[in-house]
């Protein structure tokens, strides 16, 4: 069993439980102590015991103090060939692996320089070529596979930070385009509310009560979120916890994802806003579910960017359906190409969402008049 995780040159490493270290330690003993029975004298048995048990530690502290304990294998290794000549470089192949494992090349090279004399000199001082060539090859073998374990493990940990980033770019695009359409809906209520709530206070409480709506309508899109994101992340947490638990007590049940036979309702209810938006519906044809939810959002965010940033009294929106593709349309008539409308998250999320569905998108000012255009164009079959 292993102890909570370390990370050593960029790669993780475990903290290896006392059973597991204790095994390594038993098996270096067990590689090491038989050349003691070889001993011709007392003196070269008793240095040949106190290297052996020298390798002992340096093993049970090879994560913890890599480079030492690599070290100080290597020198024993080599020291222990030259004490008994029938001995081989026992553990060392372990640790070297374990080294090239733990550490960029970078940092390595020298290290490998000296692992090389250390397990194949002895054999060569001894004129036994064959041996050195062997120990070289196993050398060569140990450091390759230490590396290769490195590289997957590097590639392993680059998938992690970019699912981590993908992760998290979704999660504020998904958070953005549930609370930003009913949040500046609200927002622009409560500014006509408090405008006529003097000359007509009958408007002004028409407005409240759009208000309220649009503010119960943001809770059950937000416990909607909060219930995705727990269910994506497996991960229960208080915090989250505590934040649905309010919304679902304020809020009924979040209902489907939106899909297109809901933009009528987004844009009658943009229009109560104070922006008369015109609504186009041409051809028909089956939608993938995704699709659609990703036309709603681009289309939602294109409307909210309208209402707060171009000062425009009209948009028309534009759904058209052909056998291989979705076409959205938002024009408006007010600033066309004012920098507040290209900045933000929002273009951003319509892009993404657009790509991701293997589509593409157009923001700009329009051509034919002034004001602003958003076109995506989205495949509803794979590879149109």
């Amino acid at each position: 069993m292993e102890e909570v995780p370390q990370v050593v040159g960029g790669v993780t490493a475990p903290r290896l439980a006392r059973q597991w270290r204790a095994g390594l330690v038993v098996a270096s003993l067990g590689a090491s102590a038989p050349v003691l029975v070889l001993s011709a004298s007392a003196v070269t048995h008793a240095v040949g015991a106190v290297l052996i048990a020298l390798q002992a530690v340096a093993v049970w502290w090879l994560v913890d103090r890599l480079l030492v304990s690599t070290v100080v294998v290597l020198v024993v290794s080599a020291a222990l060939q030259l004490l008994f000549p029938s001995y081989g470089p026992g553990i060392a192949f372990v640790v070297l692996c374990t080294y090239a494992w733990l550490r960029p090349a970078a940092e390595k090279l020298w290290m490998f320089a000296l692992a090389v004399p250390a397990v194949c000199g002895p054999a060569a001082v001894r004129g036994r070529w064959d041996l050195a060539g062997l120990w070289l090859g196993a050398v060569l073998l140990a450091w390759s596979w230490g590396a290769l374990m490195r590289a997957r493990g590097q590639r392993r940990a680059a998938e992690q930070r970019q699912a981590v980033l993908e992760e998290r770019a979704r999660i504020a695009r998904d958070l953005h385009d549930v609370l930003s359409h009913t949040v500046s809906v609200m927002v622009v209520q409560a500014a006509a509310a408090d405008d006529v709530f003097e000359s007509n206070p009958q408007q002004a409480r028409v407005a409240l009560r759009r208000t309220e709506e649009a503010g119960r309508q943001a809770l059950a899109e937000l416990r909607g979120f909060l219930r995705t994101v727990r269910a994506d992340s497996e991960m229960g947490s208080e915090a989250g916890s505590g934040a649905a638990s309010e919304a679902d007590s304020l809020a009924p049940d979040a209902g489907p994802q939106p899909m297109l036979a809901d933009v009528p309702r987004l844009t009658e209810t943009m229009s109560q806003a104070g922006l008369a938006v015109t609504l186009l519906r041409e051809g028909d044809g089956e939608v993938p579910p995704g699709v659609q939810v990703g036309a709603y959002r681009i289309v939602q965010e294109a409307l909210t960017n309208t209402l707060r940033h171009a000062r425009a009294s009209a948009a028309e929106v534009l759904l058209r359906v052909d056998e291989s593709h979705v076409r959205v349309r938002v024009r408006d008539d007010g600033r066309g190409g004012a920098p507040a409308r290209g900045g933000g998250h929002g273009l951003v999320g319509m892009r993404e969402r657009a790509t991701l569905l293997g589509g593409t998108l157009y923001a700009g000012p329009r051509w034919d008049a002034p004001g602003f255009e958003v076109e995506a164009r989205l495949p509803t079959r794979e590879g149109s």
